[in-house]
């Protein structure tokens, strides 16, 4: 199976190609809005990536007054915009699931995948059943709006199997795992899972236990993931979570400072092969 292209990457990818074509004209925003006779803001927001379908009208526009006549470079981006256009696959079969723009679209392209996680499993790592324990956990939730969420998590986790796969980076606290539930053999489902991912060497997955002898951690102001991208154009970004919503930080201050974190929490955390045998001794007590 194949990486699902991702039209919240290619949007982001397309606002990138943009603004690298306008600078390469040595244009100011100003100078072409005033040129194209376009309403104030309309650049900025197609450089910003605050569009949700890119008209390809004005980008075929943009092409033709930064001078693009090379065909290759044309067609890349209005395919790039066309790609945008499209309706992300968790959006045409989960939408009733997944918030709109949420961590899923970017994804579904990463190429390193590094979360810490202090209070549940990485959604990617879940099973099915600690997936609906986790859901039902959230008040008020009917058992009809649990199923879809586990349906779709568990679709999430197709970007681990077919072609490129994402590699992931778990940090977890000791208190995920002893938090696991006992009741209808949760834990011991979980525990098999993570420790058939971590084995596997086809899957690109390392799973890092921080113990709780380690103390206070750069990592007590929550969880978080930061995603890499192999395009070069795709720059790293930050994905916060809350309760109501999800915030992506993208400013390079803002994401070096989560890598510098991250970076600690490995070097604190249990390395992956004690990881592992904490796991196993907790599968067989």
């Amino acid at each position: 199976m194949s990486r699902r292209i991702s039209p919240t990457v290619r949007r982001r990818r397309l606002s990138a190609v943009l603004r690298q074509l306008r600078r390469a004209k040595g244009a100011t925003l100003e100078a072409v809005t005033a040129d194209l006779e376009w309403s104030r803001g309309r650049l900025a927001h197609m450089e910003g990536n605050k569009w949700v379908r890119p008209d390809l009208g004005n980008v075929r526009q943009l092409l033709d007054y930064y001078e693009v006549t090379d065909t290759k470079t044309r067609e890349a981006t209005l395919d790039l915009a066309r790609q945008s256009r499209e309706r992300g696959w968790w959006t045409k079969q989960y939408k009733d699931a997944f918030e709109s723009g949420s961590l899923v679209g970017f994804e579904s392209e990463a190429s390193v995948v590094s979360t810490w996680q202090p209070v549940v499993v990485p959604g990617l790592l879940q099973t099915e059943k600690y997936a609906a324990a986790s859901a039902r956990a959230a008040l008020a939730r009917p058992a009809a709006e649990v199923d879809r969420i586990v349906e779709a998590r568990m679709a999430r986790q197709e970007v681990l199997v077919g072609d490129q796969p994402p590699t992931v980076w778990a940090v977890i606290d000791e208190s995920v795992l002893h938090r696991l539930p006992r009741e209808g053999g949760v834990a011991r489902g979980q525990l098999a899972h993570l420790l058939g991912l971590a084995e596997n060497p086809d899957n690109h997955v390392t799973i890092q236990v921080l113990p709780f002898r380690a103390g206070l951690h750069p990592g007590i102001s929550g969880p978080f993931v930061l995603l890499d991208f192999q395009d070069e154009l795709d720059a790293p970004l930050v994905f916060l979570e809350s309760r109501t919503e999800g915030l992506f930080l993208e400013e390079p201050p803002e994401v070096n400072e989560y890598r510098l974190v991250f970076d600690h929490l490995q070097v604190t955390a249990l390395s992956q092969a004690e990881s592992l045998r904490l796991m196993k001794k907790m599968l067989t007590d």
